[in-house]
């Protein structure tokens, strides 16, 4: 169902999505239309499953590919590699640019998926190799893929550099090691190295591959990790009103680009 988005000073933005919904920014009201998003996420990940499917076809060795694939495949879904396109598509690069950050944060993400769920299992060697496999992938599609690499390899490098950061140890291994450990006010701190980074990283990374300036990339970066921050405390049953106040502040970032077409982009704050 299309709703509209009223940006005012005045109005209350509530936490599901409804049509006539306003946030709270104090510019004068801009109406933006939003289509239904999961069409447009749906289409997203098709584009960036198919991708991967060249990538990753099952050829010899079976025992290698076949696991490696099923894997990629089988694992949850998550906004962050979708972001990443839309990011793009936001600061005038084509979706191709980014495809392969795409792939290689999806990769990532399905090993750390992998790492997190059967590492304490008895006889998940196998998973956990192959998921340790597919990162090496993910930097080599983007060290030698067609998308950034031609013309801009330091791009390219930055790219590298913030998805290591972000899934490393001072991001998601560090959101997985506090999950384990922390409870009440600190799981704020989970998601926010977790959902907010990793959302904050997928925006940076397409804003940086579509040719953004460093302020259109810090403005993504921030408006993922809110679009993160509300998936994360809404998934853990924040407070209602936590998620609204970063459904606002992602709101305000987009304000930066309101002479853009921000119909793909503004579907993610309805992801949680």
């Amino acid at each position: 169902m299309s709703g509209t988005i009223f940006l005012n000073a005045n109005a209350t933005f509530r936490v599901r999505f409804r049509a006539q919904a306003r946030s709270t920014l104090p510019v004068k009201p801009t109406p933006l239309t939003l289509p239904t998003p999961y069409p447009h996420w749906a289409s997203l990940q098709a584009d960036i499953e198919a991708h991967l499917k060249q990538a990753i076809p099952i050829k010899e060795p079976l025992e290698v590919f076949e696991p490696m694939h099923r894997l990629v495949f089988d694992s949850p879904r998550t906004t962050v590699p979708a972001l990443c396109l839309a990011a793009c598509e936001l600061v005038g690069g084509q979706r191709r640019q980014a495809m392969d950050a795409a792939a290689a944060l999806l990769l990532n993400l399905a090993n750390a998926h992998v790492h997190e769920e059967l590492g304490l299992r008895e006889g998940s060697n196998i998973a956990l190799l192959t998921g340790d496999g597919i990162v090496p992938l993910g930097f080599e599609l983007l060290a030698s893929g067609d998308g950034p690499g031609r013309g801009s390899p330091e791009r390219v490098m930055r790219v590298i550099i913030e998805i290591s950061r972000a899934v490393g140890s001072e991001g998601l291994i560090d959101s997985q090691h506090m999950k384990k450990t922390l409870e009440g006010g600190n799981m704020k701190r989970v998601v926010e190295k977790g959902e907010g980074g990793l959302h904050a990283c997928g925006a940076a990374c397409g804003a940086v591959v579509g040719g953004g300036s460093e302020e259109e990339i810090e403005r993504l970066r921030r408006f993922g990790f809110h679009v993160g921050m509300m998936r994360g405390m809404a998934q853990r049953g924040f407070h209602n009103h936590d998620v609204e106040e970063h459904r606002n502040l992602a709101l305000n970032e987009l304000q930066f680009f309101k002479d853009t077409d921000l119909r793909m982009i503004s579907t993610f704050l309805n992801f949680y």
